[in-house]
């Protein structure tokens, strides 16, 4: 399957790039919120669970850091758009607006991939746990530098599990508008309780581009939005002004409880739901392509065990592994 473990060598490139520069203000989730909603999501054990969630070293919360935080499709920024019904001279156009958020879904899609392919250093061609591999005595560091197997994956997926997460804080998805006239300030919410069938990241993984672009744009409500942010887009562009726009800050985000959005009903608790939700299935669906991927000796099976316990080479000799 090698269209499913090819890197986009693009985005790396932008990523590298990322990393030198400056932090910026905050607009996602907090730290501890999404440390929440991994750990609700996730059966793991303790380390290696908080290796994954922590609130400040977890690599879910990986893409807050560093240069990272100014990219917006790292956190499903900038797909903005309102129908003329609502803002006839809406300054964004819905075809737009999707290509930002696809570039957020291709984030999570060349995560993935490089997730399935890291899995491989966990286990030998005999279906054995590499115990160096898999330890986490010490701890992981997320650089984007080849480390242990485990730590590899784990960076992989927690950096492609953020903007996902990101995605039902920042968009109108799982949502309800406020009381009074729909407009810029109040944009329209879904209240959509079910996983976006747009986020479908497994599938995704398997096709070309062209092929799930197509899909994902296909399945995207045209009264789908997020927040204008002033970080740089899918293009290179730093956006300065959100003017006469959705604004992330003002009129859109469920980062806090303290959000405006927030306080309309359980619209914050709604985000949370869904990303959490969310996870879950992206889990799952990591779990179902390892075994696709990796069935000699029972190897997809062993890597499972791996990255679920804190202790892979003394807890998964060959056993199978419990349904997590």
């Amino acid at each position: 399957m090698p269209h499913r473990l090819t890197v986009a060598v693009g985005f790396a490139t932008a990523v590298a790039l990322a990393a030198l520069m400056p932090p910026g203000p905050a607009q996602a989730f907090t730290g501890g919120n999404h440390e929440e909603i991994t750990r609700a999501a996730l059966p793991w054990q303790p380390t290696t669970l908080a290796a994954m969630s922590d609130a400040r070293d977890g690599a879910v919360n990986a893409n807050d850091h560093g240069g990272y935080f100014q990219q917006g499709p790292l956190h499903c920024d900038n797909a903005d758009y309102l129908a003329p019904r609502y803002a006839p001279h809406y300054p964004r156009s819905r075809d737009e607006a999707t290509t930002e958020l696809l570039a957020c879904i291709r984030t999570s899609v060349t995560r993935f991939r490089n997730a399935v392919r890291a899995a491989d250093g966990l286990v030998d061609a005999q279906g054995k746990v590499v115990a160096d591999q898999s330890d986490l005595s010490s701890p992981c560091t997320w650089k984007e530098t080849p480390g242990r197997a485990k730590c590899n994956v784990l960076e992989q997926l927690g950096r492609g599990w953020h903007q996902i997460e990101d995605f039902y804080a920042h968009s109108n998805w799982s949502d309800r508008a406020a009381p009074g006239p729909v407009g810029v300030a109040n944009p329209p919410g879904l209240a959509r309780t079910d996983v976006a069938p747009f986020l479908d990241i497994r599938r995704y993984s398997g096709m070309t581009d062209a092929e799930w672009t197509g899909d994902a744009r296909a399945r995207i409500p045209a009264d789908l939005t997020t927040g204008c942010y002033s970080d740089f887009d899918s293009t290179g562009v730093k956006t300065e002004d959100c003017s006469g726009r959705i604004t992330h800050n003002q009129d859109l985000n469920k980062d806090t409880t303290a959000s405006p959005r927030s306080k309309t009903g359980d619209n914050f608790r709604r985000a949370v739901d869904g990303a959490t939700a969310e996870i879950t299935r992206q889990w799952n669906d990591f779990k179902a392509e390892l075994l696709e991927a990796y069935p000699d000796h029972r190897r997809g099976e062993q890597m499972i065990c791996a990255i679920v316990h804190d202790d892979p080479a003394a807890q998964c000799r060959g056993q199978q592994p419990p349904q997590l």
